[in-house]
């Protein structure tokens, strides 16, 4: 006989299905659309993305135009059209990158430090070239280490400006979240430990260089700065190399770039890709006769850097104070100044 509860035909309305019902499919997980991905959908804030890559690359062009043999005033000022886009795009793309991330969730909801660093290097000639052409224009001479105070005041402002807007802007850091919190204790306690500091990372920046240069059969990269030749232009190196470029360079590069990696890839990782950028951004501006000469130049000044680019990182993440890696910043160029002053 046939079982009545086990029916031989098909299930019709109102009988009980033999098998489970399946359970609904698990909502996926947010993805963010990298800069990479050119595409509009899923895109949260698809005007910043178009925007911001056709700025950078118009940008991009210009500057090209202006390598490529366009002199003069028209040179000059396609020049600074081209900076002040791309510099402009790329805080575009910073702030499209910001809310992909935060939309996905993830443990660093802000723009890439590389690409703020970008950022920041375009912005730069582009601010120094709106200061430095009505006085080309009007034939205004002023000395070089006056020039140079100028451009690192320029540096500085650009950097403070862009991690701003681009960070602080999209709420993925606070200023004391970069280690920069303006108590005078601290201020004076992290100041005073990266001094402490500052003769055993001489010292080894010292031989690395002495080794590094020694394969290169003597070949060195030129210093940063011009030759002191008076009092004048002794105090515009140390205000240089001594306070404005420790600020900005340590706000960029160990506040802002160190902490938003460690919050993805971890502490070692951070300090690793904090100073790997620290020492590109140095080597970016070193040439040469050749190009065999100028690479040869940008890698000793690379490895020169690495050991006071590490010691810098390893600082602050040990002390979670910006100011600590200001002071050994400060006291390792400053010392580096006067001996060549002296020499």
């Amino acid at each position: 006989m046939t079982d009545p509860s086990r029916p031989d035909g098909p299930a019709r309305s109102g009988d009980i299905a033999d098998s489970e019902t399946p359970d609904p499919p698990e909502a996926s997980a947010p993805r963010a659309l990298g800069l990479a991905a050119f595409t509009m959908e899923g895109r949260r804030a698809p005007a910043l993305f178009v925007v911001g890559w056709l700025a950078t690359l118009i940008g991009v062009g210009f500057v090209g135009l202006r390598f490529l043999g366009l002199e003069g005033l028209a040179g000059e000022v396609i020049a600074v059209i081209g900076t002040g886009l791309a510099a402009l795009g790329l805080v575009l793309l910073a702030g499209s990158q910001s809310v992909e991330r935060r939309a996905a969730g993830m443990a660093y909801a802000g723009p890439s430090p590389v690409l703020v660093m970008f950022a920041a290097l375009a912005g730069i000639p582009f601010v120094a070239s709106l200061i430095g052409l009505p006085l080309v224009v009007l034939n205004v001479h002023i000395p070089l280490s006056i020039g140079n105070l100028i451009l690192e005041l320029v540096k500085l402002g650009v950097f403070v400006g862009v991690i701003r807007i681009a960070v602080i802007g999209s709420d993925a850091m606070r200023w004391s979240d970069m280690g920069l919190r303006a108590d005078r204790g601290e201020i004076l306690r992290g100041l005073a430990t990266g001094a402490v500091f500052a003769g055993p990372v001489i010292l080894v920046t010292g031989a690395v260089l002495y080794v590094v240069v020694l394969l290169a059969n003597g070949l060195t990269p030129p210093s940063p700065l011009p030759p002191s030749r008076d009092a004048l232009g002794l105090i515009s190196n140390l205000a240089i190399a001594a306070v404005l470029a420790p600020f900005s360079e340590e706000l960029l590069f160990r506040g802002f770039a160190l902490t938003a990696w460690r919050r993805s890839v971890g502490v070692q990782a951070a300090i690793l890709r904090s100073a790997l950028v620290f020492v590109l951004a140095h080597v970016l501006g070193v040439g040469g006769d050749s190009f065999g000469q100028a690479a040869t130049l940008a890698l000793i000044a690379g490895v020169g850097r690495i050991p006071v680019a590490l010691a810098l990182g390893w600082l602050f993440a040990r002390t979670d104070s910006v100011w600590a890696s200001i002071g050994l910043h400060a006291t390792y160029n400053a010392v580096l100044v006067l001996l060549a002053a002296g020499v």
